[in-house]
């Protein structure tokens, strides 16, 4: 699994011209799922991503989580993000996980999200064309791979 996560200011996804989900402080984390990923990379990534100290504190150091600052989250599934560039200038999507296997694994992490986060998170939806809205917050981008642990 990985894992693109911005700390914003807000964020909101439009589907159709519909808006789905909007935040206001909080994570913007766009998910690619691949077939590999278990429960285990499940709970770990969403225990690293409710606990990361990536706000800041009264002195402006990053010492808080999202936890910690009630912020919201937005999950959006992104298969892009495993994207192989290696050859040509067409990117291969076969490490991304078919929508059989990763719609299961994605409704997974929202729940483990909501239970890290002790709230309703906003998401996506699996396999729409969304327009992603962000303004992010320092910027303050961070990616995850579960496979390296890192």
């Amino acid at each position: 699994m990985k894992a693109v996560i911005q700390r914003v200011s807000h964020a909101s996804v439009t589907i159709n011209g519909n808006k789905k989900s909007e935040i206001k402080a909080g994570l913007l984390i766009l998910l690619g799922i691949e077939e590999a990923d278990t429960n285990e990379d499940i709970e770990w990534l969403s225990g690293k991503i409710v606990n990361l100290r990536i706000f800041g504190d009264e002195k402006h150091v990053m010492n808080l989580s999202v936890k910690d600052v009630s912020g919201d989250i937005i999950l959006v599934s992104q298969f892009t993000l495993h994207a192989s560039t290696k050859k040509g200038n067409r990117p291969s999507y076969i490490k991304a996980a078919k929508p059989d296997i990763a719609i299961p694994i994605y409704n997974s992490m929202i729940t483990q999200l909501e239970k890290e986060l002790g709230k309703t998170i906003q998401t996506g939806e699996f396999g729409a064309d969304m327009k992603v809205e962000l303004l992010n917050d320092g910027p303050v981008t961070i990616i995850i791979d579960t496979k390296n642990k890192e």
